[in-house]
């Protein structure tokens, strides 16, 4: 059992929503990033995901995509990001770690190699936006030889085919991506989303975090009342954007920048 599938397992048996803040690493620095994966635990978050820097990231809306330019314009690397997770560990071997991403840097770096390293640094998910489930195998197969998750995204057009084929290789949890369009977007249509949980949850027994579109604690209570754990990125890259021309590393103003995480936590253990 992976360390996601226990901290899930752990988290339902508790009637605890997971909590899974999302993070550009190397933006505004790969320091300020380490800073902030530790001031997320403090804050309540049962799995920190690291986006991946790239220079094409066609899923993310402006807030990350500035994220993420500021990564690039550091020259974050995957490797870096990597030898960033090895340092999280080694203080921390409790928190899920997540990368998130784009299939070029994995395919530039090679799989096995890739899934070698990952493995060796302590990350226990991958989440490649850009790889279906239908050409997934090969790198899902050396993942799970190494016991690290393959996540995938469905969406509100998902068909239920394709679901199928996404829960017959995911494992650790569903991303249930909640509107039609980049991360960033305003979420008002929670009937839908409901209708949409309902549904997979005929389909497979996996835990189902919702993404997208939740930007304070009471859109998480409202998404935490769906599923199984809420994810958020724009709200929490849109605070860190401040820490861009700053050298500044100290505990409150990381607490200040995460703020939005802990109230989230409190939001969901109200539920």
């Amino acid at each position: 059992m992976s360390r996601i599938e226990n901290i899930a397992k752990s988290a339902a048996a508790a009637s605890r929503k997971l909590l899974i803040p999302y993070l550009v690493a190397g933006d505004p620095n790969l320091k300020t990033t380490a800073a902030l994966m530790h001031s997320l635990v403090e804050q309540g978050a049962d799995v920190i995901e690291l986006g991946i820097p790239f220079s094409d990231p066609s899923s993310d809306g402006p807030v990350i995509q500035r994220g993420v330019e500021r990564a690039l314009s550091k020259g974050t690397s995957l490797q870096q990001v990597l030898d960033l997770v090895a340092e999280f560990r080694q203080t921390d071997d409790k928190t899920g770690i997540v990368l998130m991403g784009y299939l070029n840097p994995i395919e530039i770096m090679g799989y096995q190699n890739f899934v070698d390293r990952a493995s060796s640094a302590g990350v226990d998910g991958v989440l490649i936006v850009d790889l279906p489930p239908s050409e997934a195998s090969e790198l899902h197969g050396m993942l799970r030889a190494n016991k690290i998750d393959t996540i995938f995204l469905v969406a509100p057009t998902t068909r239920d085919e394709r679901v199928e084929d996404v829960t017959a290789l995911c494992s650790g949890y569903l991303y249930y991506v909640s509107l039609k369009g980049v991360t960033g977007a305003a979420l008002t249509d929670y009937a839908s989303v409901a209708a949409s949980i309902t549904k997979l949850r005929g389909l497979t027994t996996l835990p189902i975090v919702i993404g997208f579109g939740i930007k304070d604690a009471e859109s998480a209570a409202a998404m935490g009342q769906l599923a199984d754990g809420v994810i958020i990125g724009s709200a929490l890259v849109e605070q860190i954007a401040e820490l861009a021309d700053q050298d500044l590393h100290g505990a409150e103003i990381l607490n200040n920048s995460t703020a939005v995480i802990a109230q989230a936590r409190a939001a969901l253990d109200n539920l």
